[in-house]
């Protein structure tokens, strides 16, 4: 009985010890093979030792001391609270609840914020450890790591900066509905998915172009903090076959010419096909960075008139407060109020191309300011005549409406200087390699 209570009462140090008896005290034989001469004519005598087991209670105290670490990560949700995160990271601790709810660092840079990558290190009682969280929020190379570590004085927080690292990714995918489901099946990160898109703007109609059995191949950058990756990087060079037909793209960057103005250096990099011509074209195939067609430039039935009338423009369908660029470089010629556009930005290109963005919710530039291609000009909205939120969007030249989803196409783009050509061509070299390499992936990425 005594032997069953104390198996009851001390499971573990009563298993450590009868292993010690099976190892140390009960002895063992042996079974091995020799590579030696046949031993049957050598000399053979008995030798028998006394074996004297280690102690038991040194190897239960070691034993008892030996504590399990179990880890889990997951990712921030902007409803998470305190208690609702750490339940979700296998935290049943109440100190380390009141801690969350309690530290300013905690509840400024975590809670509330979604995507904030967690990593939770938790005893067998499930008691908090350790937590750290990182995030990258600026576009400097660096991201941000909270640390959460566990005291006999309790616990504490720590914010710092490091550097972001680079990994090299690469993928390949088939379209069989659109570009995100397939690039969300090949898991490659939406931002990636969306400078495809602009990549290939100018020769590709992402809109009403893309077929089933179109394929894909991309190598991306992936920025990571302690070895996590944190979020997506530039696409380095892509391939896209659309019905038939080829398109490839690569980033290339040309050196600055020493003793060269700073004012005609070129140290920005740039897209170009494998043959040098640059992918930069004059205006953006869309004022928005990626969003689905409701309206095209045809005649239609009007929602609110009633009527069949001509629409001059392109209808982009997105959630009020969706950001809108301007997709060229100019001269804010008007923001504001205007009939049924109601919040509109009217700007001039030229001396011929003018667009408009309308039913804004909001208007972030104003009249008369000098607007560069992509910067953002208000949000989406459905002020003026608008059955819900949308961006009507119109291309005119010389005051006649064109249709917007053929302006890209209609640009001409400007070849790459001829001083660089040979560093431009060693590197596209390279570059067909890597495509080649990434179109073997069929399914998720290698690094």
């Amino acid at each position: 009985m005594r032997a069953v209570r104390a198996l009851r009462q001390h499971p573990q140090r009563v298993l450590a010890g009868v292993a010690a008896l099976l190892l140390g005290g009960a002895g063992a034989s042996f079974a091995v093979a020799t590579l030696a001469p046949d031993a049957s004519p050598l000399t053979q005598r008995t030798v028998v030792e006394s074996v004297q087991p280690l102690s038991l209670e040194p190897q239960l105290d070691a034993l008892a001391t030996q504590a399990m670490r179990l880890y889990r990560t997951d990712l921030t949700r902007s409803t998470d609270t305190a208690d609702i995160l750490l339940k979700r990271l296998g935290v049943a601790d109440a100190s380390a609840a009141a801690f969350l709810r309690s530290d300013r660092l905690v509840q400024q840079t975590l809670m509330g914020r979604a995507g904030r990558s967690v990593n939770a290190e938790v005893d067998e009682r499930s008691a908090l450890v350790s937590l750290s969280a990182r995030w990258s929020p600026e576009e400097d190379g660096n991201f941000k790591r909270l640390t959460i570590t566990k005291s006999e004085q309790g616990y504490t927080s720590k914010l710092e900066t490091a550097p972001l690292s680079v990994s090299t990714r690469m993928a390949s995918g088939t379209i069989l509905s659109s570009l995100f489901a397939a690039t969300d099946d090949a898991r490659i990160p939406d931002a990636i998915a969306v400078q495809m898109a602009e990549i290939f703007s100018g020769d590709i109609d992402f809109h009403r172009a893309l077929r089933k059995g179109d394929r894909f191949s991309v190598v991306y950058e992936t920025l990571e903090g302690d070895g996590e990756p944190l979020r997506a990087g530039r696409v380095l060079s892509t391939e896209f076959v659309n019905a038939g037909k080829t398109f490839q793209a690569m980033w290339f960057q040309e050196p600055v010419v020493a003793g060269q103005p700073a004012a005609i250096a070129r140290a920005k990099g740039s897209y170009y096909t494998l043959t040098g011509e640059s992918l930069r074209r004059a205006f953006l195939a869309s004022p928005m960075v990626f969003s689905r067609v409701t309206s095209g430039f045809a005649m239609r039935f009007h929602p609110i008139l009633q009527t069949w009338r001509a629409h001059l423009g392109v209808d982009y369908g997105a959630a009020t407060g969706t950001p809108v660029r301007t997709v060229g470089d100019g001269v804010v010629e008007f923001a504001g109020v205007q009939n049924g556009f109601g919040n509109v930005v009217i700007v001039k290109h030229n001396g011929s191309n003018t667009t408009v963005y309308a039913h804004l919710s909001k208007i972030n530039v104003r009249a008369g300011q000098r607007v560069q291609q992509a910067e953002n000009i208000g949000l989406v909205g459905s002020t003026g005549w608008a059955t819900g939120p949308h961006l009507h969007f119109e291309f005119r030249v010389d005051g006649v409406h064109k249709d917007p989803l053929t302006l890209a196409r209609g640009n001409t783009s400007v070849p790459l200087a001829a001083s660089v050509k040979p560093l431009f061509e060693k590197a596209a070299q390279s570059v067909r390699v890597q495509l080649s390499a990434a179109a073997q992936v069929q399914v998720g990425n290698v690094q």
